[in-house]
């Protein structure tokens, strides 16, 4: 069967072929009934919009790219960033745009997500996992608009965001620690060129003070083989300690494991407390006692403000939302 055209749409409604197109690009200025009569006639007809021909109209793509700047095997080990993506897709969905996700770990990587946005193929860029002084960031300057789920660090007042309160949330499972009794608490920071890595450090020491010691800190990079490295590691340098604070719930079920094979047990001996209450959370062994990020919210606010931005807004303020201890059997 020939494929139905604008012409047809129009024939099946009864109005010319500029209303319909005027609706299809999305003009507030075409009647309600003509409204009603267009959308009658497009699924009469079975008509889909050629996004191609309507791009050369409106000069948007239909589409954003979400840029995971981590390895591989980051995106399909870590829970957190299917929600990112099931929210975004969800979001983006309602305004007829598509999701081109992009992975932009090593500089292979990151020279393909440059010549794709650089190239003119998505109306904005949602930064995801952002390290400073990534590279990625200059190059894209001075394209399509772009906004980042939780800071970048350095271009806090340039990129805008949406984030957690990092700071906040590591004070409260340090000073929940405080409260049972542990006196020597010890932690396992994510990245320290992330926020997540620097902000929750330094809730962590603002509790504790001069008790939080280098001796009583190891780095991750948000991977639970790292988490049971670092963890492994303070055992060897405080095998007196009673807590660890741990930047991410996945690294957390590493140092469970670690302390399993050490014969600790968690947490009579050890309490241990993660980050972000994901899935992991309460899939380990015990379940994590955990700070919530309400990260379903953080997407959908990060989407929000790029959304802004693709339609014209000159400028979005940045987005902090709070954290909550959820207690459960680690600690």
């Amino acid at each position: 069967m020939k494929r139905p055209t604008i012409h047809d749409v129009a024939a099946a409604a009864g109005v010319s072929r500029g209303t319909v197109s005027r609706l299809l690009n999305g003009d507030k200025y075409v009647s309600p009934a003509a409204r009603v009569a267009i959308e009658r006639a497009i699924s009469e007809t079975g008509y889909v919009v050629n996004r191609a021909a309507r791009s050369l109209v409106t000069q948007r793509t239909g589409s954003v790219v979400m840029v995971l700047s981590e390895p591989h095997e980051k995106l399909f080990e870590d829970p957190n960033y299917s929600t990112l993506i099931r929210v975004a897709i969800r979001m983006l969905a309602e305004r007829d745009l598509s999701l081109v996700m992009m992975l932009a770990g090593d500089e292979g990587d990151r020279e393909r997500v440059v010549r794709y946005v650089r190239g003119g193929h998505a109306d904005g860029v949602l930064l995801v996992s952002t390290h400073a002084g990534d590279p990625l960031l200059d190059a894209l300057g001075g394209g399509p608009p772009a906004v980042s789920c939780g800071a970048v660090i350095g271009r806090e007042t340039v990129i805008p965001y949406a984030a957690a309160d990092d700071r906040l949330g590591a004070r409260q499972m340090t000073e929940y620690f405080v409260g049972l009794g542990r006196r020597r608490i010890a932690m396992i920071t994510g990245p320290m060129d992330t926020p997540g890595g620097i902000q929750r450090l330094e809730g962590f020491a603002d509790v504790l003070g001069r008790k939080a010691t280098q001796r009583l800190i190891a780095h991750g990079d948000w991977t639970q083989a790292s988490g049971e490295r670092a963890m492994t590691e303070l055992l060897e340098r405080a095998p007196d300690l009673d807590a660890v604070f741990v930047a991410s719930d996945l690294m957390a079920a590493g140092a469970l494991a670690a302390l399993r094979a050490a014969g600790r047990r968690v947490p009579e001996d050890v309490a241990v407390g993660g980050f972000d209450d994901s899935s992991v959370a309460v899939s380990t062994h015990p379940p994590l006692t955990t700070i919530r990020q309400p990260l379903a919210e953080m997407a959908q606010q990060t989407v929000r403000l790029l959304l802004a931005l693709i339609d014209g807004a000159g400028h979005v303020e940045p987005v902090i939302l709070p954290t909550e201890l959820v207690i459960r059997e680690s600690a």
